[in-house]
């Protein structure tokens, strides 16, 4: 999402509300899928950081 939001400016709420239904109706399930998928990892890593910001 941030790459096609890259350079974008919206001038309405409608217009934000519109690309944002498109790009998610563009996904497949399965992109869903992983990122429900690896949310376990992800939190263990927020978790272990104590606080401490990472990519």
């Amino acid at each position: 999402m941030a790459h096609g939001l890259a350079d974008r400016r919206f001038h309405s709420y409608e217009e934000a509300q519109k690309w944002f239904d498109s790009w998610i109706a563009s996904k497949d399930m399965s992109f869903f899928r992983r990122g429900i998928h690896v949310l376990p990892e992800r939190w263990e890593k927020v978790v272990s950081s104590d606080g401490q910001y990472f990519k």
